[in-house]
């Protein structure tokens, strides 16, 4: 069982950039010493009404912050990318960590940012799959030539190569049944996501084991899933704090279209009560350790990554979080794992 925190959220355009940073190194810190085992970092481009920082120069930062945790790129927006570039930047940064980079991709889903990066919807699964070839190859072989609908290559050489053989992990990020089996059939991770609710989850990871089943390709080490979360000394307080900070954010995603990215008939336009139900883990420790183990029976999930820090929340709240992760949750699960393992 793994642990980490999303530690660069999407904040207001009014927050200053530099002190929002200089806060996120010391969540870093905090998850480090707290025995977190992975940070991660998420991705958009033009996104009022928030700013963040983009994920591949801030790992870069943090990587001397960070301990032996992962870095894992929670999500690359792949189709907007020459494929060339990410191949090597990313390389760049496993290097940079030695070896610590996980490479977590996905489709996208707001026009703005493929008409910003000259492309479109239509194309983003066709480039998609090309882009992850060609980087694939690029890691791995010594000279590649490749002619796609989208990407082209004549005897091209990638003289920066990841530390990690054959290359970093990769996990995929996918709302829709079609792209949960597509990340089976390509034999990686599903990266669940934190917008749809734990039956829909449910539902899915079958989508998905299937698929990895009819591809004949072994299931990979790691399970892992983003989840909202806030811990408190009870429920109620949980709620409280969240809910103010949660709910906003949520009216953004609503706004930008990603409840109708999600499979069914979900709606983020419902009071937060029904919003957060079945979807956000909040509570005491207590209640955080048994919604975990609830996750972890249901859809056998191992590594959890928690945003606990969302647009116009001052730091102290996820600092207090890691606190209490670090003293009582991380502990109840390695501890627990280890008299299993003695047993």
């Amino acid at each position: 069982m793994k642990f980490g925190i999303m530690v660069m959220p999407q904040h207001p355009r009014t927050d200053s950039p530099t002190k929002r940073f200089r806060e996120t190194l010391q969540l870093t810190r905090l998850a480090r010493d707290a025995g977190f085992d992975s940070i991660a970092c998420g991705q958009h481009f033009l996104s009022p009404p928030y700013q963040n920082l983009q994920s591949i120069p801030l790992l870069a930062r943090l990587a001397a912050e960070s301990g032996s945790m992962d870095l894992i790129l929670s999500i690359v927006l792949l189709p907007l990318y020459s494929p060339v570039g990410l191949a090597e930047d990313v390389a760049s940064l496993d290097v940079i960590s030695d070896g610590r980079v996980v490479f977590g991709l996905g489709l996208g889903y707001r026009d703005i940012e493929y008409e910003a990066f000259n492309t479109t919807r239509q194309d983003r699964t066709g480039r998609f799959l090309e882009a992850l070839e060609l980087i694939r190859r690029l890691w791995t072989e010594d000279e590649v030539s490749f002619a796609g609908q989208h990407f082209s290559l004549s005897g091209g050489t990638c003289t920066i190569r990841p530390v990690q053989k054959p290359h970093p992990p990769i996990w995929i990020a996918a709302n829709h049944d079609s792209a949960v089996a597509r990340a089976g059939r390509l034999g990686c991770a599903w990266l669940l996501n934190p917008h749809a609710t734990l039956s829909t989850l449910e539902r899915q990871m079958g989508v998905y084991t299937a698929a990895l089943r009819e591809a004949a390709v072994n299931p990979p080490s790691d399970f892992p899933i983003i989840k909202e979360m806030h811990l408190a000394t009870t429920r109620d307080e949980a709620v409280r704090v969240a809910q103010p900070y949660l709910e906003p954010k949520y009216q953004a995603y609503a706004d930008w279209g990603q409840d109708k990215a999600m499979p069914g008939q979900e709606s983020f336009r419902v009071p937060f009560e029904a919003l957060a139900h079945d979807r956000f883990i909040l509570g005491s420790v207590d209640d955080v350790i048994q919604q975990i183990e609830a996750h972890r029976e249901r859809l056998g999930v191992n590594h959890f990554i928690f945003r606990i820090w969302w647009p116009g929340m001052e730091a102290y709240h996820a600092y207090r979080v890691l606190e209490l992760m670090g003293t009582h949750v991380i502990p109840h699960f390695r501890n627990g794992m280890e008299s299993g393992r003695s047993a």
